[in-house]
């Protein structure tokens, strides 16, 4: 039933949860605020959202205060849209561990029926399912604390029937999933990678608890994201729509907190693109470029200074087909690889084609990425 995939982001939308105190929370101070104008600007100037991506912006939009009708209106339109659209997403199973945590999370916001048993047992942290290629996910282990800890108060305050078994399994969850994401911090602050810390943010901001204070620099973490987002990181409207809240000092667990309450960006203003000088023609660069399957095949392809890592593929398809030909998709996140010489990445078999710069896996998407002179970019058959 694709229509009801949505329903968790609708969910969220329309119901609240009366919040706990909050942990260490450290957020753009609103004197700065212009800081943040070029992620409202990509959330709110790219093309139409499509799929999930309207129900990212609209949620993260309110979450932050926003109340610009204007804006606003659209993107509900489109996820009413999409709800209502059995055909919205091709077919394509959405969803994913970190979808079936946000799908816990809005069950428990708005009072929907749920085993605290079966969460206790789901969302278990020994489950293969937070680990990607060997690698715990940060963005999907913060998820599920967002709804572990929104189930765990509703147990205390007697909203659910308490077991008294199931709270002790979801603290001891939340304490053992809190340990991992601290795991994953960089010595720069970022949690995971760029694209994962403001979900870490969250669910780092809700359960100060469970590590002590010395074990994470949120104000580090802050000023690293003021610096990707300054080097245009958040191209994305997916991904800009994701980092928001958490720099205003907000969490998931806040939603609709009062529909009444104007803190936050309120009617913070927002810019359109202003038109600039056409470019002068760019200059070209050289990079390698490889497919690795069982063997490696390798080109030498030339693009403009500026190019992404898709501009590069589609370059090398021009070049051969047979080697190098591939198909890509869209979804809210921008582009993805599907296939390579004809060989499809499957959920089923857990496998994907990955991105790699020199060596080393890259946190960017086909679609977003910007390569270099003289970079060995590779895409690989890999499994998860």
């Amino acid at each position: 039933m694709e229509q009801s995939r949505l329903l968790p982001f609708m969910g969220l939308l329309l119901f609240s949860l009366i919040p706990g105190q909050p942990g260490e929370i450290c957020e753009v101070r609103e004197e700065s605020y212009f800081l943040l104008s070029p992620l409202l600007n990509t959330i709110t100037n790219s093309k139409p959202a499509v799929g999930t991506q309207a129900a990212d912006a609209l949620l993260s939009l309110r979450l932050v205060g926003i109340q610009n009708q204007t804006l606003l209106q659209p993107l509900s339109q489109q996820v009413r849209k999409e709800v209502g659209s059995k055909d919205a997403h091709d077919g394509r199973p959405l969803t994913t561990y970190y979808q079936l945590s946000l799908g816990a999370l809005a069950l428990c916001l708005f009072r929907g029926r749920y085993s605290t048993t079966q969460v206790a047992d789901l969302f278990a942290p020994g489950n293969k399912n937070y680990y990607f290629h060997g690698h715990f996910v940060v963005d999907t282990g913060a998820m599920a604390v967002l709804a572990l800890t929104c189930v765990k108060r509703d147990l205390i305050k007697g909203q659910t029937k308490v077991d008294s078994e199931d709270l002790r399994s979801i603290d001891n969850h939340i304490r053992s999933l809190v340990k991992k994401i601290l795991s994953e911090k960089k010595k720069n602050g970022l949690i995971g990678n760029t694209f994962s810390t403001g979900i870490a943010m969250q669910a780092l901001f809700i359960s100060s608890e469970y590590y002590k204070e010395s074990e994470w620099n949120c104000q580090q973490t802050l000023d690293t994201i003021l610096k990707e987002i300054a080097q245009a990181a958040f191209t994305s409207p997916a991904a800009a729509a994701q980092i928001l809240p958490a720099l205003v000092g907000r969490t998931y667990l806040e939603v609709n907190k009062g529909s009444s309450c104007t803190s936050g960006l309120g009617n913070f203003s927002i810019s359109s693109p202003k038109p600039t000088a056409p470019p002068e023609p760019p200059s070209h660069i050289s990079v390698q470029y490889s497919v690795k399957i069982h063997e490696i095949y390798s080109t030498t392809v030339t693009v403009p200074r500026g190019s992404i890592f898709l501009d590069v593929m589609e370059e090398a398809q021009k070049k051969n087909r047979t080697l190098f030909g591939f198909t890509v998709e869209q979804s809210s996140w921008g582009p993805f690889i599907t296939s390579v010489q004809g060989l499809k990445a499957s959920s089923h078999d857990r496998t994907y084609w990955e991105l790699l710069s020199n060596g080393s896996s890259l946190s960017q998407g086909v679609g977003n990425y910007v390569v270099h002179e003289g970079e060995d970019l590779e895409v690989r058959w890999s499994k998860y």
